[in-house]
């Protein structure tokens, strides 16, 4: 092994182990002594992403390429850097790329795979996917993310069986059987619960793999109405994810209260014409609260693309007021008033379209936590649409405290007091937004309703839109198109009530949460 061999293997080492200044020293030792290597240009390019600092990394992304144009990782680390910078199309085509590389190896392609689904393009994603497997059919992290990806399309007979291949080949990969729990209702003659409950009375060494163990647990055990063994494992699964979390619900609730203060109906009439070159739908609210049933009845209009959950929104806006959300979360809302919306609307509008979206279609955005950004949607994208999804308080608490959310989300849902403050604010946000948004613009539906009247309910969603009547939107269970929310599972069936008043199954142990918000909310919306 040469010099600038086992430097670079020492590099990649620090970088595991988080150690990025030891790690950019080695890699520039390496660049001094064989100038013509990429592969350190591919951990200074990761290094500086990390920094946040997406430009500087494309540099160094562009100089790995140059001096390798065969090595699939600089093609990686160059999608990462385009990615961050929002430019998806240019993003794509380098991904694509990648992928042609003779003898690509397979761990880049599942990571080729996993790109482009962060991309939007879901099928392309599969393809890559399965070309991975099909190189390393004993790779159980392949394999793992195929069957996140058949779960998507709805294959979920075959996401069953590769999960079930993965925990074969490593019974502690417990985020196969997470998501394994999902993908039918158990019944008491096939489930997992004994498996699962086994491996926790052994001993879980990862208390994260115990956490989503605990939640699948949670999710069979009710499948099977074994009600309190359910509640048990998911306060368990709850309280011991909140436990590793640094979160304060103030926070997030001194967030929403300065939203109210601040962007009132004369104050957003005074900012500057934003973009209108475009009529996105925002279909927003709390997770679990029906907001993917709303947007597979819209994006089963022949005018409507779904575009998921972009974020791009988010990113647009923090990039536009110049915010960095890590330390000033709020900070993006005093600097609202500094900013052109017509700029932030233009470039958000360029981002989405880039995920594949044709001109010549209107898109749903689906992200749930637009609902803190209605009033910066509609000054940057004054002919979007935004509808809001209202749903039973105990059964949307209770959803989303029997969920668990992947990435640090929604942090608020694993404790019930805090979920019942956090819940409390989002609705005084939401009732804010009816009265300061124009009413051509925003629109409040319930759940319940649609799901007792999914006709009428579908006219007025699509009145709203200003489109016209198409029955086929009530089939949208029969949609081939890709879901990747925490729904993607539910949607595949037709319409149903019996999510309706679930949470008094757990009607004792929920008491605590249903005492709060009725002493908050409006008489009659919970039982007294």
């Amino acid at each position: 092994m040469s010099t600038a061999d086992m430097m670079f293997e020492s590099a990649k080492k620090a970088f595991v182990a988080d150690d990025m200044a030891t790690a950019e020293r080695l890699c520039r030792s390496i660049i001094a002594i064989s100038p013509r290597d990429a592969r350190p240009w591919i951990i200074l390019t990761d290094i500086t992403l990390r920094q946040d600092r997406p430009k500087d990394a494309l540099v160094w992304a562009e100089k790995a390429v140059s001096l390798n144009q065969g090595d699939p990782f600089a093609y990686l680390v160059r999608v990462k850097c385009l990615i961050a910078l929002g430019r998806l199309n240019e993003a794509r085509e380098t991904a694509e790329a990648g992928v042609r590389i003779k003898r690509c190896p397979p761990v880049a392609l599942d990571e080729f795979g996993r790109t482009f689904s962060q991309l939007g393009r879901y099928k392309r994603s599969l393809e890559v996917l399965k070309m991975a497997v099909a190189a390393e059919p004993r790779n159980f992290l392949f394999l793992y993310n195929l069957a996140i990806a058949e779960r998507t399309f709805g294959a979920l007979a075959d996401s069953e069986r590769h999960c079930d291949q993965v925990v074969a080949i490593n019974p502690h990969f417990h985020r196969a059987y997470f998501i394994r729990a999902d993908l039918r209702k158990q019944t008491s003659h096939r489930n997992h619960i004994p498996e699962m409950e086994a491996l926790i009375a052994r001993g879980v060494r990862d208390p994260y793999g115990e956490v989503l163990m605990r939640f699948a647990l949670g999710k069979e055990c009710e499948d099977i109405g074994e009600d309190a063994r359910a509640f048990r494992h998911i306060k368990s699964g709850g309280d011991l994810h909140r436990r590793h979390l640094r979160y304060d619900v103030q926070n997030d609730i001194a967030v929403i209260d300065r939203l109210i203060d601040t962007q009132s109906r004369p104050a957003l009439k005074a900012m500057p014409k934003g973009f209108d070159g475009d009529d996105p739908i925002f279909i927003v609210g709390l997770p679990r609260s029906g907001t993917t049933l709303v947007e597979r009845i819209v994006a089963g209009h022949s005018n409507v693309a779904a575009a998921g959950e972009l974020g791009a929104f988010t990113t647009e806006l923090m990039r536009a007021t110049k915010t960095d959300v890590r330390t000033h979360p709020a900070g993006w809302i005093d600097r609202l008033a500094s900013m052109d919306p017509a700029v932030l609307g233009a470039g958000y509008s360029r981002v989405a379209r880039e995920t594949g979206i044709p001109s010549s279609l209107r898109f749903t955005d689906k992200y749930p936590p637009n609902f803190l950004y209605c009033g910066a949607i509609h000054a940057a994208l004054p002919n979007a649409k935004i509808i809001t999804v209202k749903r039973d308080p105990m059964d949307t608490c209770f959803a989303l405290y029997k969920a668990h959310f992947a990435n640090g989300a929604y942090p608020y849902s694993y404790k019930l007091d805090e979920l019942a403050d956090y819940y409390l604010a989002f609705r005084r946000l939401i009732e804010h937004w009816k009265v300061s948004l124009p009413a051509h613009s925003f629109l409040e539906v319930s759940y319940e309703h649609i799901v007792s009247d999914l006709e009428k309910q579908s006219r007025r969603i699509l009145a709203f839109l200003g489109l016209s009547w198409q029955g086929e939107v009530m089939n949208f269970h029969e949609s081939k198109s890709p879901a990747t929310t925490a729904s993607a599972v539910q949607i595949r069936q037709p319409i149903y009530t019996s999510s309706v008043g679930r949470w008094r199954r757990h009607a004792a142990a929920l008491e605590p949460l249903r005492t709060r918000l009725a002493a908050v909310l409006p008489p009659g919306e919970i039982d007294v």
